[in-house]
């Protein structure tokens, strides 16, 4: 790379995400070349801050999107390829691979992608992990689902969170479902149905190592938000508590495990009620949804999306990454899907309050104080409230709760 030239940056989007990374990365000097879906194309993306943008019909269709990112490097010198969106990891991957850029490889790109494919490499490297299956062989299936107890849930490998998961009581139920999913069954892996509360780690890599990493508790876990509707919740664990060691060293083991060199993280673990112990349920080489970066930011300080750049960036220029100098203190996040178009959140004023969720028909807070005590109160209270005050009981709930 010429160093009379800026660094250009190359980024996906599937969903009208990631605008301060694009800011960030023109902050300090990088030219940026935005690739959107066409449903988000026309959106309030920082303009002043892109070079080049180039609308498709879909980011993942292939090799259509190799073709338009061919053509754009015909008068683009794209040094990097950034995935603002869940969906576009594994599509980045397979761009790096053909432009023979650094980055995730398909390989390591799918142990952040395909949740049978975290299983196996978590797995293979000690970390405990739900019992599973690929959905391949059925005697391979019969030898499951007679050696582990149901209930099981059915998840799509490459869906982010919780959504498409089945949740399946006997073995009848599971073959009539494969028999409805038909060639896409492949696309799926069985897995024990694990009763407990789900943690999630927000983590900086650098050079293979954990330089940054919060760990928080989901109120409800959030394939029961998901699925049952209900109110989502999340609070970071104070620092010296034992949940806070185990979760982020467990992360740290598996970021080794699956070769991450660097990057933002969200991963999550679940400690089960029958045991107390940590198991894995899957991770993203992202910066989590569901304002979680906000919530991460009102607590400590640290802007994941723009951390992300300056880490992708300093790479870029064979720099050292450091992580500035933050805070220690807490935060939690309370949303709903509101039964009002702009529910009224006035009545909820305490000094706590640092930020309210802007989008029609959510009612959502995000509280922050030096107090870890004073925040766990605070959202248990707002919870309670929310259900009275705004939670809506609707046939839509289910649908639009996967957008959180």
């Amino acid at each position: 790379m010429s160093d009379q030239r800026p660094i250009t940056i190359l980024c996906l989007a599937s969903e009208f995400k990631g605008l301060p990374f694009i800011q960030e990365c023109a902050r300090q000097g990088a030219r940026v070349v935005l690739v959107t879906d066409e449903r988000f194309g026309g959106r309030e993306w920082p303009w002043s801050d892109i070079a080049v943008h180039h609308n498709m019909p879909d980011l993942q269709t292939q090799p259509n999107i190799t073709y338009a990112v061919s053509w754009l490097a015909r008068s683009n010198d794209i040094d990097r390829i950034v995935a603002l969106d869940d969906y576009d990891v594994a599509t980045a991957a397979s761009l790096r691979e053909h432009l023979r850029l650094e980055g995730l490889g398909e390989s390591t790109a799918r142990r952040f992608r395909d949740k049978l494919a975290m299983r196996v490499a978590a797995a293979a490297a000690g970390i405990r992990v739900p019992a599973f299956t690929g959905v391949f062989n059925y005697d391979r299936l019969r030898e499951y689902m007679a050696a582990v107890p149901p209930p099981w849930v059915l998840k799509p490998r490459f869906e982010a969170g919780a959504i498409g998961i089945r949740k399946l009581h006997d073995s009848e139920r599971v073959w009539r479902t494969l028999d409805e999913l038909g060639d896409q069954q492949s696309y799926y892996l069985l897995e024990q149905f694990v009763p407990g509360d789900v943690y999630h780690v927000d983590a900086l890599v650098w050079e293979g190592e954990v330089v940054f990493a919060v760990s928080s508790r989901y109120g409800e876990p959030p394939l029961s938000v998901t699925q049952g509707g209900g109110i989502f919740n999340t609070r970071l664990l104070p620092r010296d508590s034992a949940d806070f060691a185990a979760t982020t060293s467990m992360a740290a083991d598996l970021f080794r495990a699956f070769g991450l060199p660097r990057g933002v993280t969200h991963t999550e673990f679940i400690r089960a009620h029958a045991d107390g112990q940590f198991y894995f349920l899957e991770t993203a080489a992202r910066v989590g949804g569901a304002h979680i970066d906000k919530m991460v930011e009102a607590a400590t300080g640290i802007a994941l999306w723009q951390e992300a750049a300056r880490i992708e960036l300093a790479h870029a220029r064979g720099e050292t990454y450091r992580v500035p100098d933050h805070r220690a203190d807490y935060a939690g996040l309370v949303i709903c899907l509101a039964r009002d178009e702009w529910p009224d959140l006035s009545a909820y004023n305490d000094p706590e309050v640092v930020w309210r969720v802007p989008r029609a028909n959510h009612a959502g807070l995000l509280l922050a104080s030096p107090d870890a005590g004073r925040v766990a109160t605070l959202l248990e209270q707002y919870t309670e409230r929310f259900a009275r005050d705004f939670l809506a009981h609707t046939p839509q709930t289910k649908k639009a709760r996967t957008t959180l």
